[in-house]
């Protein structure tokens, strides 16, 4: 049986780089499920990936499903055949629908009876045949929220599509996908060499596309960038600041990676390192570089699209995007020193915690009596507890926070201690929202336990207080989380602490605002 390499992609407009490989990997699973379905054999799955493109690559394919014998059951013999031997309408009705005589038909006994049978040799399909009916249903049934249309098509998918690609060794398969027939037409880089490419065999897939600079295999080029940033961050004595999310990210923006170094100011790193980073990671996609003892440099590395004859004006650029970015940190630093978080309290009565259960100005001081009470029984500062839980909040008022959410509790440790503020006031503001998801690290102290057990405490007391239980996926407050991370302070510090009795305490500082109080039993 003839066996060969079958390549399928899909190439398009850029994809959503935070969906680029989670709608690959669908793809393949797919287009696996629909071969298995088909019953046709093969070795092995790939699939490819980058901004303008996704591929499946399935090896040693069979050409041609097996013929199958499918056995087809008739009338009961007792309801064949009449009493004169002369087969009933019944049977003849079941003999001519498959295109025999009752007198050919072959006997099925079993301890319940006797039963005509029809064995039927069904011939196997071509992959010719098979593959557009494969391809269609596997790209259906991809995980595409918003799909859009373009020109006057009524066509959907997540983005325009521009080729379709389907190659059974060096044969193009006849068939038509997303309105667009098959051809071994590919898209090169948008910017290097041609626009377009042929290829010559399925098996070349890869090669093709990196001889016209396209890296597709989305585990290389992840691979290859990261060797690129920590090549470039050894060399300057440095440490690449990236995690995994933030690298599958950058390799889902590019299709050819190449590293650039750039630098910005000086003056800058006055600007506490989080938000500095948070805008680079977040907003640009640029990767901080930091010292031995974590202190930011003020060199960052960069991925770009392109080899460029002149990286000098790619560096020039990225330097030019991230200085305004950079400029508004430092502007909203300075201008919120101005104004101490005590004095931001007031202005927490503008903002609501939840209809029923009032203003975040509230929540702030039962977090401050919780927190203390917390303190007092498991022997922290009680006094430092009450101050942190009354100021943690108050850093969401402040410039900074409005602009890059994800600093908030970090950028309320600063201006703490710009205050005046005792250091573990501020330490405790920080690490509020710990733990922040599975495996995250826990509060540093006690007095930092005691406020971020009395946060989540509030927020437990209260949503469950007033009857808004999580339901399924919706958990609009956070309750699962908050209940694990109580947990966890708890029984990883080994705190001896009573669960119903911090609960209770906590409802008691809510005073008649809880209606269904049951719910917490």
């Amino acid at each position: 049986m003839r066996t060969d390499t079958l390549l399928i992609e899909l190439g398009t407009e850029e994809l959503p780089p935070k969906s680029l490989k989670s709608l690959a990997t669908a793809f393949a699973a797919n287009m696996q499920k629909e071969i298995d379905d088909a019953q046709l054999s093969y070795s092995a799955v790939n699939w490819f990936a980058s901004p303008r493109r996704l591929a499946v690559q399935i090896s040693d394919l069979a050409y041609q499903q097996a013929d199958t014998v499918v056995e087809k059951r008739g009338p009961a013999v007792n309801a064949a055949f009449a009493e004169d031997g002369q087969p009933t309408k019944a049977a003849m009705g079941w003999a001519r629908g498959n295109g025999i005589d009752v007198a050919d038909a072959q006997r099925l006994v079993t301890d319940k009876g006797e039963w005509l049978l029809h064995k039927a040799q069904v011939t196997g399909q071509a992959l010719d045949a098979l593959i557009e009916g494969i391809v269609t249903r596997s790209v259906a049934k991809l995980p595409i929220p918003k799909p859009m249309r373009w020109g006057s098509s009524d066509t959907q998918f997540i983005r325009p599509v521009h080729t379709f690609t389907a190659m059974y060794g060096a044969d193009v398969l006849p068939a038509t996908v997303l309105d667009m027939p098959s051809n071994n037409i590919l898209q090169g880089h948008r910017f290097h060499g041609p626009s377009t490419f042929t290829l010559t065999h399925a098996d070349n897939y890869e090669a093709a596309c990196r001889e016209h600079f396209v890296v597709a295999n989305y585990a290389v080029r992840q691979a290859d960038i990261a060797q690129g940033l920590n090549v470039q961050a050894k060399a300057l004595g440095l440490i690449a600041d990236y995690n995994e999310a933030l690298l599958e990210e950058i390799a889902s923006l590019v299709e050819y990676p190449v590293v650039l170094q750039a630098s910005f100011e000086e003056r800058f790193l006055a600007v506490p390192k989080e938000a500095l980073i948070y805008t680079m990671k977040d907003d640009q996609k640029y990767v901080p570089l930091l010292d031995s003892d974590g202190n930011l440099s003020s060199t960052f590395l960069f991925v770009s699209n392109i080899q460029s004859s002149a990286p000098e004006y790619v560096i020039e650029g990225n330097q030019k995007v991230i200085r305004p970015r950079l400029a508004d940190a430092e502007f909203f630093f300075n201008t919120d020193k101005k104004h101490s978080l005590a004095s931001r309290l007031d202005s927490l009565n503008s903002i609501l915690f939840q209809k029923q259960l009032g203003t975040l100005a509230e929540k702030a001081t039962r977090i401050e009596q919780v927190a203390g009470f917390i303190a007092q029984t498991i022997g922290a500062n009680t006094d430092h507890a009450a101050r942190a839980g009354l100021l943690a909040k108050t850093d969401l008022m402040t410039e900074m926070v409005m602009e890059f959410p994800d600093v908030q509790g970090v950028m309320g440790k600063y201006y703490a201690l710009n205050d005046g503020e005792d250091t573990s006031v501020a330490q405790a503001i920080a690490e509020q929202y710990m733990p922040r998801h599975s495996g995250d690290a826990l509060p540093s102290t006690d007095v930092s336990a005691a406020v971020a057990l009395a946060d989540k405490l509030d927020t437990l007391a209260g949503i469950f207080g007033i009857g808004m239980l999580p339901k399924g996926d919706k958990d609009p407050f956070a309750l699962r989380r908050a209940a694990i991370g109580v947990l966890r302070i708890i029984t990883e510090r080994s705190y001896n602490l009573d669960v119903r009795e911090l609960l209770a305490f906590a409802v008691s500082t809510y005073g008649d605002k809880l209606t269904n109080i049951d719910t917490l039993d």
